[in-house]
């Protein structure tokens, strides 16, 4: 399909609030949503995750691991996999724009394993035309990137792994800049991964799983010189969760995710006016601008930077918000999934995800199923939205195809 405009989201930001020395917004209602670049790097690439609510950095193995938590690929039960994945996005105004992914990962023993993953965001085509005697230019705006990773196992319950990506942005329209030209960064993830032995309780057995992961850790990027610099969607993950063993046939894992993207708060951007009451009648008369039109202060008015480096943006990122400790608590998401697998042939999930109004609104609850038959897994999921906002995914039927390879190789459950 052609679309003759992009479809851009803005988010206005209002300042308000009156004291008797100066203004001090109440900073705990305000909308600040953090943006980044390459945000589609953020996007649950896999139906498993998305029906558990999007979560994976404390989920068991899978082919997926690569893009949720690398270190657990060293304690997947098979020797290496191949996954296909697609997500349509903004299925109901569009049908041309989408999230395509493809990972492989290779276990080479006991104690090591290594994958590869590539994503590619496509928005479809774009169609200009000038007027009715000029031949329509259409041009294909797209982002994707270049996964690799090494994993080890430090001992039989802890596994850790590194992991490098390439990202490339080509979001840049030559329609009105012929200079205009894609944007390329890399980044960095550390990851760690939990697993207990079985142990044995009253009426089941179960397991304890934990995992972490900081990814996107790279410098910042921008589109040409005057463009101002674009933060990468870094962010901190952490998870755990149990299994409930009831026989050799039924297990139920239930799962918690937290995510906090480790980027600087947006600044507040004003003025701070003293007002002074000459006359002692109640009536505040306007005075002097202490800080002048679009100043930051780090006192009254804090937040992101353009001139933040990144890596401390990452350490800025946890006590920047201009609400304090408070709007701090407000940056992490949640998500809390349950899978019940029956003879680990058969799966039902259940999950739900949640961020602060004043953080994008994001919340929806998600359903998934899957299907094993030999070497062959066939996830699927479906997102119901309970936000006043509407999620781009909601009503989307996704589905991953992922072929194990060397099945059973390892004894891990």
């Amino acid at each position: 399909m052609k679309n003759r405009f992009l479809i851009i989201v803005i988010f206005f930001l209002t300042i308000k609030g009156f004291a008797q020395t100066t203004i001090i917004p109440d900073y705990a209602n305000d909308t600040r949503v953090i943006t980044t670049g390459v945000p589609f790097a953020l996007i649950a690439t896999d139906a498993r995750a998305a029906g558990l609510g999007d979560m994976g950095v404390a989920t068991s193995p899978d082919a997926y691991s690569q893009f949720w938590n690398a270190s657990k690929n060293v304690f997947s039960e098979n020797q290496s996999g191949i996954s296909l994945s697609y997500t349509p996005y903004l299925s109901k105004l569009v049908n041309d724009i989408g999230l395509a992914s493809l990972t492989y990962y290779n276990r080479f023993n006991e104690n090591s394993a290594f994958g590869v993953g590539f994503r590619y965001f496509s928005l479809g085509e774009i169609e200009f035309v000038e007027d009715e005697f000029s031949e329509p230019v259409i041009q294909k705006p797209n982002e994707f990137a270049l996964d690799v990773s090494y994993s080890i196992r430090l001992s039989d319950q802890f596994g850790m792994g590194v992991g490098l990506r390439y990202l490339r942005s080509d979001l840049k329209l030559q329609r009105d800049n012929v200079d205009a030209k894609a944007a390329s960064t890399f980044g960095a993830d550390i990851t760690g991964y939990y697993q207990s032995e079985e142990q044995a309780y009253s009426d089941f057995n179960g397991r304890w799983r934990g995992g972490f992961a900081i990814q996107n850790i790279g410098p910042k990027f921008k589109y040409d010189e005057a463009a101002p610099e674009n933060f990468q969607p870094t962010n901190l993950r952490l998870g755990g969760g149990f299994d409930f063993i009831f026989d050799e046939y039924n297990k139920l894992g239930l799962t918690a995710e937290f995510t906090k993207l480790l980027v600087p708060t947006p600044p507040i951007l004003g003025n701070e006016y003293e007002y002074i009451d000459e006359n002692n009648n109640g009536v505040y008369d306007e005075g002097i601008d202490t800080l002048g039109d679009e100043v930051r202060s780090n006192v009254v008015f804090s937040g992101q930077d353009d001139q933040v480096p990144f890596l401390s943006g990452m350490f800025q990122s946890f006590g920047d918000a201009p609400g304090g400790f408070k709007e701090e608590l407000q940056e992490f998401t949640y998500a809390l999934g349950a899978e019940y697998v029956y003879q680990d042939a058969f799966s039902l999930r259940a999950g739900y995800f949640n961020e602060h109004e004043t953080k994008g609104a994001r919340k929806f609850f998600a359903l998934g199923a899957g299907f094993k038959y030999n070497v062959l897994n066939l996830d699927m999921s479906y997102l119901f939205s309970s936000s006043k906002v509407p999620s781009p995914l909601e009503g989307t039927l996704r589905f991953s195809l992922t072929f194990n390879l060397g099945a059973g190789e390892y004894d891990e459950y």
